[in-house]
């Protein structure tokens, strides 16, 4: 009996050719009676009938089959069968798709039983093994595996790749019109190795299906058939590994042979010639049976209606030994049989072959060169045979993963020298992740420039979108982990500790000024001082010319001081200038109106110098005090600077959700006061003169709605610059964010400290193995303080920092803008005094020229006096010392000489 399902026309032709075959060579001594039922594959019950029927007719024309060929592929129809050969006891053969466990119905057979029902595997069924062979060979971790129906992979889900480390996904071929999103759909799902099962018009359909950017570096093709023909279709550039079976070559006359005498030419060839040796195999196995007189005598037969599920004949034919024994040379490869040992016929008996394997290049629609990579034997877990090492690494796909990121420096920065067109922080430390897990990435910008925030309706945006729809394998950049992300996708262990919001504003500029000493007093008390220096000078002046006491009135009586000052007005203006130093005003005036003129001198410089010095050290400390916004409460307490977060930010979703829950605080204690199921006692614990919930939040959401939320760090900082004192800006944000800012912008600062305090990781999609991956990275990094130098690199080291002035403050000194002053007096005092050099040489030489006249000294006998010599130039001021008569008791004293006398010998002086 031959029992086949539809559409499996290839075991049809080859039984066919089969009975063809024997008849043609009677040396066989076969006589084959062949009964055929033909059955769907997901209708048991036809088919049922139909071999009851088959087999009822035999019986009642005493006509028993001896054989039940089964080539029926998978499905209730080979489990119908199998089912009816267990329970009637007939011998079989079966070609179904499956190993001993997928035999449902053959499971636990008795050693009886195992000798009559048997099964091989079919070339289809083992071909699929290579994909696994392939996979551990090159460590792949992903796969994508498709199949059409010339092969059946319902028993492969698990088995296939069971104990390997590789997400993969098994799944038929599209039709023309789902087949691209198909690929595109598998590629959303982190694969980048596909696998094609197929016949090379499936292969063809599936390759011109994917889009040019699959055929790239990071995705690898292999396609396997069953056919023996040239793999070929219109792709723009693909490098593809093709796998195809290869004839035994000791068999190769054979083959062609059968091909050309019985014309079995249908493709593919190896499972046509494998249905073909397999039913000749089986006819000469029943044959040796009878002809050794092995066939039982009084073989037991019952119709489907006399079996009750518990009268199974008894049979003790031993079809698997005359299976193995028989010397029928095969057509395209031996049969594998285990002989003896643990491992049962059924599920490990197969036809053995080579899968060859090649890399083929097309190029514009053309295969342009293939070249041999090695052969594969076929077997369960045999290993590829190698033959260019090199070669078929090339054909691997690079593990190269897709990152988006928002550019927000020194986390992400755009660079176009860059190797990626990214520079900052997170790029240094993806790429020290990279050198550790080793894998390639290529990097994003994502289009609305968000992390990721979930609207009213649940939807996300930004990089979490990207995560989510499998369009991205990582999300990069200085993003927070938070509850709400945590439900959609994962999260890394953080690399960067814990960073709360901050306040970024404009830093206060402090005016300064070089004579900024001389603003400390107003201009009508430096007037007050001047005027009080001339005043008490000329009053010193006037103290002294007119005292008796003083020392030029009085000048016998203090000869003998050491210290001796005439106060002209030269000396009082020079006196009362020095007394304000502490160097002093020096020799003080002799008489005591002069000198409690000094003394109240004294005492005004000293109150004026000891005001000035301390109204100094006040004037230039206020500027530095003077910060109107020191923390959040500051902030949220006045009106006058606006402040906002960036919109879609982190920080924005921190405000928003804080005057949610005080607007839903505030209901429920509304509701409570209002609940008139509470008692009297009740209600009036609730009663209150304030509010129990603060409305701070409420007020700061409703104030940042008003001032405009920015829609990017530099529009934020833009608004920044462009406040006045009047109308300020403050912005709120990262701190990270905030303190890179302040390093790389000297009129920028960061005030107050952080709160909702929240980690950076790296962002993965959900139960992405990467997670695990990136987790002992970071760790590893950690452990080597990494992260430590890449954070000195990028907040402290950085090339692109300004080097900004140090603000004063109260440990600081004055600065030199605001005491540069005293030096510029310094300079100009020094540059007046050289004029008055000058000028002193000039007026000496050039305007002191007068000629000097000698006056003799002679004595006069007759007026008893005396001549006066040496008479000193004019304009100059002439001093003698007394001259005394000794007769008549005169005296001369200051005589003083204006103007020159043209004839000194008539001078004589009056007594």
């Amino acid at each position: 009996v031959f029992v086949n399902e539809v559409d499996n026309n290839l075991a049809n032709v080859a039984v066919e050719v089969a009975l063809n075959y024997v008849k043609k060579n009677p040396q066989l001594g076969l006589s084959v009676d062949m009964m055929y039922v033909e059955g769907n594959r997901t209708d048991s019950k036809d088919l049922l009938q139909a071999l009851c029927s088959k087999y009822g007719q035999s019986l009642s024309e005493n006509r028993p089959p001896h054989l039940l060929l089964d080539t029926t592929l998978t499905g209730v129809s080979s489990e119908t069968v199998k089912s009816f050969s267990l329970a009637l006891g007939i011998p079989t053969v079966s070609a179904s798709f499956g190993q001993e466990g997928d035999l449902r119905q053959w499971r636990d057979l008795t050693p009886t039983k195992r000798g009559y029902l048997l099964q091989v595997m079919p070339p289809a069924d083992m071909i699929p093994q290579v994909i696994r062979s392939i996979i551990i060979y090159m460590n792949i971790t992903n796969a994508a595996i498709l199949y059409d129906n010339t092969f059946v992979m319902d028993h492969k889900y698990k088995a296939l790749l069971q104990n390997i480390p590789t997400r993969h996904v098994i799944t038929t071929i599209a039709d023309d019109r789902d087949r691209a999103s198909q690929i595109e759909k598998l590629r959303n799902l982190d694969i980048n190795n596909f696998f094609i099962l197929g016949s090379l018009a499936s292969i063809k359909q599936v390759l011109e299906s994917a889009k040019n950017e699959y055929f790239e570096r990071n995705f690898a093709w292999h396609v396997i058939t069953q056919e023996q023909k040239d793999l070929s279709c219109n792709v723009e550039n693909a490098t593809i590994m093709f796998l195809r079976p290869m004839s035994d070559s000791s068999s190769k006359d054979r083959l062609g042979s059968i091909r050309t005498t019985y014309n079995l030419k249908q493709e593919p060839q190896i499972t046509g010639f494998f249905y073909f040796d397999l039913t000749l195999r089986a006819l000469i196995a029943i044959k040796n049976i009878l002809q050794s007189g092995s066939w039982p005598s009084n073989m037991k037969y019952i119709t489907c209606e006399d079996y009750d599920g518990t009268n199974t004949p008894n049979h003790t034919i031993d079809l698997k030994t005359a299976f193995i024994e028989v010397t029928e040379p095969t057509t395209f490869g031996p049969f594998e049989i285990p002989k003896g040992g643990k491992m049962q016929f059924n599920g490990n008996t197969y036809m053995k072959f080579d899968m060859d394997i090649n890399a083929v290049s097309i190029r514009s629609g053309a295969s342009v060169n293939t070249r041999s990579l090695g052969t594969w034997e076929a077997s369960l877990n045999a290993p590829i045979n190698v033959a260019n090492e090199a070669e078929i690494k090339n054909l691997t796909a690079d593990v190269v993963y897709r990152v988006y990121t928002v550019v927000q420096a020194p986390f992400i920065m755009r660079d176009p020298t860059a190797p990626k067109g990214f520079k900052g922080y997170c790029i240094d430390l993806l790429n020290k992740i990279a050198e550790i897990v080793e894998f390639d990435y290529e990097i994003r910008e994502v289009e609305d420039g968000k992390f990721g925030n979930m609207n009213e309706n649940g939807e996300w945006n930004g990089i979490v979108r990207k995560l989510i729809d499998k369009q991205a394998d990582i999300g990069l950049g200085s993003m927070s982990v938070m509850a709400e992300r945590e439900t959609v996708i994962d999260f890394t262990v953080p690399y960067y500790d814990l960073v709360g919001i901050s306040i970024m504003m404009q830093l206060p500029s402090t005016p300064s000024s070089l004579f900024k000493f001389l603003t400390v007093l107003e201009t009508n008390v430096w007037l007050c001082i001047l005027a009080a220096y001339f005043f008490t000078s000329f009053l010193m002046w006037i103290f002294d010319r007119y005292s008796p006491y003083s020392y030029q009135n009085n000048r016998e009586k203090y000869k003998n001081d050491d210290e001796k000052r005439e106060f002209n007005i030269k000396e009082c203006l020079w006196f009362c200038m020095t007394s304000l130093t502490p160097q002093g005003g020096g020799e003080a005036p002799k008489n005591l109106s002069g000198r409690l003129v000094a003394a109240t001198w004294w005492l005004f410089g000293f109150i004026i110098i000891a005001s000035y010095t301390a109204n100094l050290a006040a004037f230039l400390t206020v500027s530095r005090l003077d910060t109107p916004v020191e923390s959040l409460d500051d902030l949220s307490k006045q009106y006058k600077i606006l402040y906002a977060p960036l919109n879609g930010s982190s920080a924005m979703t921190y405000f928003q959700r804080m005057a949610d829950i005080e607007a839903k605080f505030y209901e429920i204690w509304k509701e409570m006061s209002l609940n008139d199921s509470l008692t009297a006692v009740e209600r009036s614990k609730l009663a209150v003169w304030d509010y129990p919930v603060s409305d701070k939040y409420t007020k700061m959401w409703q104030a940042m709605l008003e001032a405009g939320l920015p829609n990017s760090l530099e529009e934020a900082v833009q608004r920044i610059r462009n406040s006045t004192s009047a109308s300020g800006f403050a912005f709120l944000g990262d701190a990270t964010d905030i303190r890179y800012q302040v390093l790389t912008n000297c009129d920028l600062q960061m005030v107050g400290e952080e709160f909702s305090r929240k980690p950076y990781a790296i962002a993965v999609q959900q139960g992405s193995p990467l997670k695990d991956q990136f987790n002992n990275a970071i760790l590893m990094l950690l452990n080597r303080r990494e992260l430590e130098k890449l954070k000195e690199q990028w907040w402290k080291n950085d090339d692109v920092q300004n080097k900004c002035e140090k603000p004063d403050d109260q440990s600081d000194g004055i600065s030199i803008q605001n005491i540069g002053g005293v030096f510029i007096v310094i300079f100009v005092g020094i540059g007046m005094a050289c004029i008055t050099l000058l000028f002193e040489f000039w007026y000496y030489k050039y305007r002191n020229n007068s000629k000097v006249i000698d006056v003799a000294e002679s004595t006069d006998q007759q007026h008893g006096g005396t001549i006066v010599k040496n008479v000193r130039p004019a304009g100059k001021l002439m001093k003698q010392d007394s001259l005394k008569d000794s007769t008549k008791g005169h005296n001369y004293q200051n005589l003083r000489t204006r103007t020159l006398m043209p004839n000194l010998s008539k001078f004589q002086p009056r007594f």
